[in-house]
């Protein structure tokens, strides 16, 4: 009689310094301080690892918190889908789902794509992230990566219409993509928008604040626009389409990889494109997060380009082609 092996938990946070910086409208940081989560059985070990962000008032220390006081439930039995009830979406369960996938794969002897019923991941594109600044600053290191397929620039702060100009003028042969942060207003809307379709922008994320995104609905969008901080799971999706024409789905947000891939099922059925975004953070993050991608017309999975370095079994990065995980990272 095969019978379960009892889970323990264990949960640690980690700093990781990033290359430079990374600047957004809301601030600049140096460092990604990341939640890593393991179940273990005695035989087994699985991993997780999530972003708390303030921007949804998560802090590394309550996320620790939330993460465990799940132990005694999980050492009793609680699993995966269990999962989904017992802890709201967010960076918590985030981690723990994807410790959960990590074991049950492992546990298995089969790759996570397998157990969620996909097919084998395949190599991607992903985006290479330019941090917000003077128009010069961003030129010149847009120009350094200006042989990659895809930049993603954050904007939001005034003179975006100058920094976008800027960018393409020296990255004239890739493909953008903004990201706003929720930092533009109804004011200057029509001009940023028009600014990015000048110069071939294909998406914008989250141009306006989440809850204050209405003067999207009903207006000619010249360009495809994302919601980011206005979509989190499947129940934030329901209207979304009057505003945007995308959802970026980030597995921190989503509360796991669960979530993320009925999220992505359920906006493909609304007629919602979909950006598989991430945070700041190692390779571990972005392994489950390429699942996921496999769905996605827009990959933003850089999280670890942008640290000094990575973990040691971390994801091969070619220039922008990310490779799926091996096994001794996750699935």
């Amino acid at each position: 009689m095969n019978i379960a092996r009892p889970i323990s938990l264990s949960v640690t946070a980690e700093t990781w310094p990033i290359a430079g910086s990374f600047t957004i409208s809301r601030g600049a940081k140096t460092q990604a301080v990341v939640v890593v989560v393991t179940l273990a059985d005695g035989v087994y070990r699985g991993r997780g690892e999530c972003v708390p962000y303030a921007r949804y008032g998560e802090t590394v220390e309550g996320v620790i918190a939330a993460i465990v006081a799940m132990r005694p439930a999980i050492a009793g039995g609680l699993d995966r889908i269990g999962l989904q009830q017992a802890m709201p979406p967010g960076a918590a369960r985030n981690a723990v789902d994807c410790a959960f996938w990590d074991i049950e794969a492992k546990r298995a002897g089969k790759p996570a794509y397998a157990l969620a019923a996909l097919t084998a991941p395949k190599p991607l594109i992903t985006a290479f992230t330019i941090s917000l600044g003077e128009p010069a600053s961003m030129a010149r290191a847009a120009e350094k990566e200006a042989a990659r397929p895809l930049l993603k620039i954050k904007l939001g702060g005034d003179g975006d219409p100058a920094r976008i100009a800027a960018v393409r003028a020296a990255a004239p042969k890739a493909g953008l993509i903004v990201d706003a942060n929720e930092g533009w207003t109804a004011t200057n809307l029509t001009e940023n928008l028009a600014a990015c379709a000048d110069a071939g922008v294909a998406l914008v994320e989250q141009p306006l604040p989440a809850g204050h995104d209405d003067p999207l609905a009903g207006m000619r969008r010249p360009v495809l626009v994302c919601a980011d901080e206005s979509a989190h799971d499947r129940a934030s999706l329901a209207g979304l389409g009057t505003r945007y024409d995308a959802v970026n789905i980030k597995l921190d947000k989503a509360g796991g990889l669960t979530e993320a891939l009925a999220m992505a099922a359920e906006a493909e059925r609304l007629g919602l494109a979909v950006m598989a975004g991430c945070m700041v953070a190692t390779s571990l993050a972005m392994a489950p997060a390429l699942l996921l991608a496999q769905k996605a017309r827009y990959v933003d999975l850089d999280g670890p380009l942008l640290l000094a370095h990575d973990r040691p079994e971390g994801l091969r990065y070619e220039q922008s082609r990310v490779f799926p995980p091996k096994m001794e990272l996750w699935g």
